[in-house]
């Protein structure tokens, strides 16, 4: 039976159609965001690992090595297992750093420009034989389907349409986090697939060849060297050095790579993967001993790596081959796809870029989109080339173990970056060289040529399918050797500690805390405008402060490195970590010197810190409870806590701070004092210049209100520069200054008011005396001049006596009256002070209007509130001009009464608002005012158990006008009076 070609073309068209088809779906937004990341997509996605050699050649595989065969599915699931201290590790280095590809992690930590280049070099030509097995695999099954011979002409078809997919699944867009949602979709899909294909396979072996699991028992019985396949090779066969080759597969692979960490969307999905892959490829499992077995039993014509598509061929049945076909290619497409996405971004970083960077003139962006779909192209046509080099003779198990065996020389590698902060660029690259040779020389050499022995020094060499693993051996042993040799016995570069420290699983440091040269976004911009171009740079930058969520005038300096850190991080993933940092360290970088300053980034351990918390333990664990309690101690003292650097630049500011300066610590730490709003900066700059460890009593003006401050400081160290910080505590004495006031003013009050009862006292006999002389003269005498002098004595004692009156009035303040709490009625009450002062035709002509409420009424005593109101209204006269109108008015709430005196006169002074209520303070002429009138006013709305506020200017456009409020009890005859 065979089929038509035009068919199988058909089938595969149909099948990558669906496949974009479903990319396409994804990429244009019609797929929830909930299924795009769920763990179950992510998990599938990883399904990737599984190629054609997971389709076809582990049946192969367990021909020759029995339950070896395992190791394919064990050696990857160990490492997912081991995720939390492995996996999760590179993941989180990678989405930090925006590290693409193993080529971007090494050229990151050993940052080397030459560790990239000879990663990307190497894995290039070590993945050669693993993308020629699926050229292999699906032009293999088309010619076991049809019996064409011509293989070569299908096998190049297949690559023109591969190249075609890849460009529309990977290379359609350049960005600075580029995450292919479709792909994801789109290769979870496949893996969906391969399961379905080699599950029905396996279960129609097992039902439709065997009849069942009783047929098989019987027949394994009867053909026990069935089962001497499986067992006897696990005894004896390389089994360990399998298991260890598939587990580096995990880190190393560049499609692994891709699909586990560039590609990952949700962190947490990992969790899911280190259990959910391991099932998957049990699953996948499960069905390779039963289809081996049925292909022995049917005795199938094909090669044992082939038995999973010969098997519905031997049995005739068509719907299982096309199944197996289809099966098959999507494995061989799948793994083509993302291989040659991942080798053509590191062929682009660290072959293309490093030797020629387009124009700042030029669309950068395009130009790298173009010059990937070129890569890409390249790769799968030099696959091709690969291909047709080996003539298709070689099996499918030699050509996966090949490329698994070069790609294991980087393991030391990827091992050193996350647990050996000593090894260094010379180790790595002269381990991977000292590798990758012995591996040319015993795996890739017999590959091409015909040449299966080397004379070495005398030595015979002999290669065949039977030594691999010695050569796996040997070649890891001479990298590993070499690696750490080296690195022990040369130094690491400063660049060196701090990328190693960045990426240490165990790191919580960073020792860079330095001042940058650029001083905004703007700059910032304006400087990587000279590499990448005006609009290039700008997007950039703007893509940066979007991620980190910082406002484009943001000057902070320390989210200002941030902000350089992002770029880098956002370069790399555009351009690789090498040209990244070229660019970045070129165009942006900090000041050196005696211009500027390095001490530990304080921001970056806490944040770490944070990062880590759930994932100390022991003495570590202890040692951070210890800093979060100190820390909560600062964070909730009752008083501002601010600590600054060198440069004065804050690094802390507590919660009593925020209360005391309305400023939020989120917006102020990483600022300069500078930077603070006013009058913050001036206060904090001035104390800190002050020689003075504390200043008592400062006064400040914040939002038209006064407050007194006591400020304190003392040195500190700031990490990595000794006595080089400052704390500063703040106390706000505002209340306790105000109590002190308050407490002067009563008894400043009370001496006046024993003063007064004394002057009045010894006064009052004088005076009265004084005026009867007075009145004698002018009722004898019969001279008109002596009469109009004894008048004008008279009016003189007046005066005296109305002066001793005001003082009585005042000493007598504070005691009690028998109606202290009558029923007053403030309409009546200010009626009256206007008709009084009515009377008197002294000053300006102005206009009383009355608008207290009749049923206003307030607890208190009536004749003292009318004398509060005949000072007012007489000041209010006094300050008016002719024609202005003087109003009173009332204001009702539950339990007070609001009396309002307004004038349009020429207002209050700011300078004097604090002394209007002092004894003998006045601003009138000498002569025609006491001072003691507002004293009395005070004095009596304080016995009222009320309040006084004065508003001056009311009329802000025309500066005039002053308004007193005086809040007094509303009367109720509940209780005593007083409304509760």
């Amino acid at each position: 039976m065979s089929f038509d070609l035009g068919l199988l073309v058909a089938t595969s068209v149909i099948y990558l159609l669906a496949l974009f088809g479903v990319a396409w779906v994804t990429e244009r937004g019609l797929l929830p965001q909930a299924l795009l990341r769920h763990p179950a997509v992510y998990t599938l996605s990883l399904g990737v690992y599984a190629s054609a050699w997971a389709f076809y050649g582990t049946v192969g595989l367990a021909y020759q090595y029995g339950y070896g065969f395992l190791t394919y599915y064990l050696g990857i699931c160990g490492a997912f297992l081991l995720a939390p201290v492995l996996l999760n590790q590179i993941l989180r280095i990678t989405r930090t750093y925006q590290l693409s590809s193993l080529a971007d992690l090494f050229a990151f930590r050993f940052r080397s420009t030459w560790a990239g280049t000879l990663t990307t070099l190497f894995m290039l030509i070590g993945v050669l034989p693993l993308l020629a097995l699926q050229i292999q695999a699906v032009a293999d099954s088309v010619q076991i389907l049809t019996r064409d011979p011509t293989q070569h002409s299908i096998a190049f078809g297949f690559c023109i349409l591969i190249i075609l997919f890849a460009i529309l699944f990977g290379a359609r867009h350049i960005s600075t986090r580029e995450k292919h949602e479709g792909l994801v979709i789109a290769i979870a899909f496949e893996s969906l697939v391969k399961l379905i294909s080699i599950g029905a396979i396996g279960l129609y072996a097992l039902y439709g060849v065997f009849d069942g699991p009783a047929s098989l028992e019987l027949w394994l019985n009867n053909n026990q060297q069935a089962l001497r396949t499986l067992h006897t090779p696990l005894q004896e066969g390389p089994w360990r050095t399998l298991l260890l080759v598939f587990f580096a597969a995990a880190i190393v692979m560049p499609h692994m790579y891709h699909m586990a960490f560039t590609e990952n969307l949700n962190p947490r999905a990992m969790a899911t993967a280190s259990w959910g892959l391991p099932l998957f490829l049990l699953l996948m499992s499960l069905a390779v001993p039963p289809i081996m077995w049925a292909g022995l039993h049917l005795n199938v014509s094909t090669n044992p790596e082939y038995f999973t598509l010969g098997l519905g061929v031997a049995a005739g049945a068509d719907w299982l081959t096309l199944l197996a076909y289809v099966g098959g290619l999507s494995a061989a497409s799948g793994l083509i796809i993302v291989v040659t996405l991942a080798l053509s971004g590191m062929v682009l970083n660290h072959l293309v870029l490093p030797v020629y960077q387009p124009s700042a003139d030029n669309n950068i962006y395009r130009w790298l989109r173009w010059t990937r779909r070129s890569l890409i192209a390249a790769i799968i046509l030099a696959s091709y080339g690969f291909y047709r080099l080996l003539g298709a003779e070689q099996d499918l198990a030699n050509l996966g173990i090949a490329s698994f065996v070069a790609t294991v020389q980087f393991l030391p590698g990827a091992l050193s970056v996350l647990y050996w902060p000593q090894a260094n660029r010379r180790g790595f690259i002269g381990g991977l060289i000292a590798g990758m040779t012995v591996w040319a020389v015993t795996l890739l050499l017999p590959l091409v040529t015909e040449t299966s022995s080397l004379q070495l020094f005398g030595i015979s060499l002999s290669f065949n399918e039977d030594t691999w693993h010695v050569a796996a051996i040997a070649s890891l042993a001479a990298n590993i050797i070499v690696l750490t040799l080296v690195s022990l016995f040369t130094q690491r570069s400063s660049e060196e500690r701090g990328a190693a420290e960045a990426c240490s699983v165990d790191n919580v440091s960073r020792t860079q805390r330095m001042e940058l040269v650029a001083n905004s976004p703007q700059e910032f911009a304006q400087q990587l405008a000279k590499p990448l171009g005006n609009k290039t740079a700008q997007q950039e930058v703007e893509q940066a402060l979007r991620d980190l969520k910082l406002p484009f005038d943001e000057r902070r300096p320390y989210a200002l490195r941030r902000l350089r850190d992002r770029l880098e991080a956002n370069l790399s993933g555009l351009m690789g970590p090498a040209v990244a940092q070229e660019i970045i360290e070129t165009f942006l970088p900090f000041k050196l010197g005696r211009e500027g300053y390095v001490t530990q980034d304080i921001h970056f351990i806490e944040n770490r810190l944070e990062d880590y918390h759930s994932r100390l333990t022991g003495l570590a664990a202890e040692l951070d409870a210890l800093r979060r309690y100190h820390r909560q101690t600062l964070q909730d003292l009752p008083m501002g806590v601010c600590s600054l650097a060198k440069d004065n630049e804050v690094l802390m500011w507590n919660r009593a701070m925020q209360s005391l300066t309305g400023i939020v610590a989120d917006s102020v730490i990483g600022s300069r004092l500078a930077n603070l709003p006013a009058p913050w900066n001036e206060l904090l700059e001035r104390f800190v210049e002050d020689q003075s460890a504390h200043l008592h009593k400062q006064k400040l003006m914040v939002d038209g209100r006064t407050h007194w401050l006591n400020l304190h400081k003392a040195a500190i160290d700031e990490p990595g520069n000794v006595g080089s910080g400052l704390v500063l505590l703040i106390e706000d004495q505002t209340e306790t200054q105000m109590l002190e006031d308050e407490l002067i003013h009563s008894e400043r009050l009370a001496s006046i008011g024993r003063l007064a009862a004394g002057v009045a006292h010894e006064i009052g006999n004088p005076i009265t005396g004084i005026a009867c002389l007075a009145q004698n003269l002018r009722e004898e005498s019969d001279q008109p001049e002596f009469k109009e002098m004894a008048e004008q004595v008279l009016e003189q004692t007046r005066r005296v006596s109305r002066i001793v009156q005001s003082m009585v009035n005042f000493a007598h303040v504070g005691s009690r009256h028998n109606n202290a709490n009558e029923e007053v009625d403030m309409q009546a009450c200010a009626g009256e002070a206007i008709h009084l002062l009515s009377l008197n035709r002294k000053g300006p002509e102005v206009r009383y209007v009355n608008l207290c409420d009749p049923d206003h009424l307030v607890s208190g005593d009536s004749q003292r509130l009318v004398q509060v109101l005949i000072n007012l209204l007489g000041n209010a006269r006094d300050a008016s001009s002719n024609g202005d109108t003087i109003t009173v008015s009332t204001r009702e709430d539950e339990h007070r009464v609001l009396l309002l005196v307004e004038d349009q006169g020429s207002g209050i002074d700011r300078e004097i608002m604090d002394r209007l209520f002092e004894p003998f303070f006045t601003t009138k002429e000498p002569g025609t005012g006491t001072g003691l009138g507002l004293a009395l006013v005070y004095s009596i709305i304080e016995e009222h158990y009320g309040q006084i506020t004065v508003d001056s200017p009311v009329d802000q456009a025309t500066m005039r006008g002053t308004r007193f409020t005086i809040t007094l009890p509303r009367y109720s005859a509940i209780g005593n009076g007083v409304a509760t």
